[in-house]
């Protein structure tokens, strides 16, 4: 089954034997075998039982708590791996280190590469979308990668790319009523930045999991600064699949009218926007179904399903850290 998303709100997550159950209103919504359970993320307000709790430790599946428009609150986890040497070579290689600049390097590198094959990619499906001063713009940026020298210049060409992206994301929305004229956030302000928010923190639940498993310290990053409380390692390792996983799934979600204008409601004080209830159970589907998509890996040269890929990743680059290979390869598909 993969992660269980629960949306209603005031419900009771409660278990029974080996089975996870979530009742609301005295009638049950869920039941499932905890076997099946990669992750739990609560959205809303829901009264988690201790049983539950204690279970889900045990069982080391994490439990994360966000907000009903998606905003990551925390998170509830069993105590980090006992693999100490990963989380030395992670400590060790902090600050402007060859290989934290390796690193960002290639988180940089798989996600401007992976921007500009998407636009390469509708390029040649339609006639009528004009991408080459960004597919150029990605392309000088990324041949300025290995010559740029410290970390803080790496995240201004990240910027630069980014910016060239989504300066062309309106172009490849083909569904009346939307449209998309900058990332916003906090609060997202239109429907195409409220799906693009949600699907990210639900891929940073995804990652933060990958990460812990492989046994690295979610919160040392290399990209990301350190800030409190802020899964940096993980907002790093999901830079190069943001653009296949969630823009992907959301620009399918437009353009086959999976979720339509209608979809979405609209706070009257902030302006922020959020799927409907029923709306956000279709995209959490379509989320879910993404991940347990299967591609063939570029560097195991195996399929693996996305969420498979989150761990490769992640233990590559622990096999990077530790000496065990020569580079860290970030995942690029064409």
């Amino acid at each position: 089954m993969g992660t269980v998303y629960i949306t209603q709100d005031d419900c009771f997550i409660g278990k029974t034997d080996e089975r996870l159950n979530i009742r609301a209103n005295k009638q049950k919504l869920l039941d499932v075998p905890l076997i099946n359970i990669e992750g739990v993320v609560i959205m809303g307000r829901a009264t988690v039982s201790p049983a539950v709790v204690t279970e889900l430790l045990n069982r080391h599946i994490p439990l994360s708590f966000l907000t009903t428009t998606g905003r990551y609150l925390g998170r509830l986890e069993p105590e980090l791996t006992k693999n100490i040497f990963v989380r030395k070579a992670q400590w060790q290689a902090a600050g402007e280190t060859e290989k934290s600049l390796h690193l960002v390097r290639g988180f940089i590198r798989g996600k401007l590469k992976n921007y500009r094959n998407a636009l390469l990619r509708k390029q040649r499906e339609r006639t009528d979308g004009n991408f080459q001063t960004a597919t150029e713009r990605l392309k000088q940026i990324l041949s300025s990668l290995t010559s740029t020298a410290t970390i803080d210049s790496l995240r201004g060409l990240e910027g630069a790319g980014s910016a060239a992206y989504f300066q062309c994301f309106n172009a490849l929305i083909r569904s009346e009523g939307f449209s998309f004229e900058a990332r916003r956030r906090r609060p997202p302000t239109d429907p195409v930045n409220a799906m693009l928010s949600l699907g990210y923190s639900l891929l940073s639940h995804d990652i933060q999991s990958a990460v812990n498993i492989v046994g690295f310290d979610p919160y040392l990053g290399y990209l990301h600064v350190e800030r409190y409380g802020r899964p940096s390692l993980a907002l790093d390792l999901m830079e190069e699949f943001r653009p296949i996983v969630v823009d992907a799934m959301v620009l399918n979600a437009i353009n086959n009218r999976i979720i339509t204008p209608a979809d979405f409601t609209t706070e009257p004080i902030s302006n922020a926007v959020s799927l409907t209830p029923e709306a956000l159970r279709t995209f959490l589907r379509l989320y879910e179904q993404k991940k347990q998509s299967d591609f063939t890996h570029p560097v195991m040269g195996k399929k693996c399903t996305y969420q498979e890929s989150f761990e490769i990743q992640g233990r590559l680059m622990a096999k990077y850290l530790m000496e065990e290979i020569d580079q860290y390869p970030p995942l690029v598909l064409k």
